[in-house]
């Protein structure tokens, strides 16, 4: 007997030994990986208030807001910046929608061919028409300086409608037959029930579209040659490249300014991605469970 509890107490004593070796290097390595995701940014905020801050510096010496202050009295870019906010908002409740849709209709097992669209979508993601025949295709179809040239393309992915369809995937099916019974059409379950419990999906793939829309650059260069409907990224970089920020009695260097702008750019979705993580996190999570 006593062996046996000698034993036991040895593989207790082995196994929480295995279990605080593991937590150690796990809390090593997220602290490693979280530094490698903090202090970019905060050298980057450093650089964008420190005028006299040079290498790697994460401490500023010198605190000067000129480069916000700026950036911000700057009234050129005033309609850029709302460019950007309505290309956003657009783009994201647009492509959420088409996305919704497009994933309710895959789930949907007695539909003939909804197999082979969702095939025909997994397909997309491997290969794709190229950065030239989307250019002709919006331009044969007369989308240049038109916003929809940005918004679609931007708003709507492959990634997403399988990600949204994965989620739809793991609602019990009874909560559909239920709903049928009691005389609820198709787009009635989709508006009543599908939406609200796809709410962790929704913001993440909310989050998703929306941080895209917002840094967008390739497409605007692309598509948008009208000055006026020039996005707030695309702005900045020509103002800095042509030193348009320039003419005032302060004297900025060019990577003060840039970091500024880079904070300017990342400082929204600080702001709300806190507010979305929790539905961020289980969204992935759920969507990633099911195939």
């Amino acid at each position: 007997m006593n062996g046996i509890n000698s034993k036991d107490r040895f593989s207790f004593a082995k196994g929480y030994r295995a279990r605080t070796i593991f937590l150690i290097f796990d809390i090593l390595l997220l602290g490693i990986l979280m530094c490698m995701m903090v202090l970019p940014l905060l050298k980057v905020i450093v650089d964008s208030i420190d005028p006299t801050s040079y290498g790697v510096r994460l401490w500023p010496r010198k605190i000067d807001f000129s480069a916000y202050e700026m950036i911000l009295t700057t009234s050129s870019l005033y309609r850029p910046f709302l460019v950007s906010v309505l290309t956003t908002v657009v783009g994201t409740v647009t492509g959420l929608f088409i996305i919704t849709m497009g994933a309710y209709v895959l789930i949907q097992k007695d539909m003939p061919g909804h197999v082979l669209m969702g095939r025909m979508v997994l397909f997309t993601m491997m290969f794709s028409g190229g950065m030239i025949p989307t250019y002709l295709t919006i331009k044969n179809l007369g989308l240049m300086n038109n916003m929809l040239a940005v918004i679609i393309p931007c708003s709507v992915s492959a990634y997403n409608t399988i990600l949204m369809r994965s989620f739809f995937a793991s609602i019990p099916n009874e909560l559909f037959e239920s709903a049928t019974i009691d005389g609820c059409s198709p787009f009635g379950c989709f508006w009543r029930i599908m939406l609200p419990l796809s709410k962790p999906a929704l913001a993440s793939v909310g989050l998703f579209i929306a941080v895209g829309l917002w840094n967008e650059y390739m497409h605007f260069i692309l598509y948008i040659t009208d000055p006026n409907w020039q996005n707030f990224q695309v702005k900045v970089r020509s103002l800095i490249l042509e030193d348009g920020l320039s003419g005032t009695a302060i004297t900025l260097s060019a990577d003060m300014l840039k970091s500024a702008t880079v904070v300017v750019v990342v400082l929204p979705f600080l702001f709300i991605y806190p507010f979305v993580q929790k539905y961020f996190t289980k969204g992935v999570t759920l969507g990633a469970v099911k195939g």
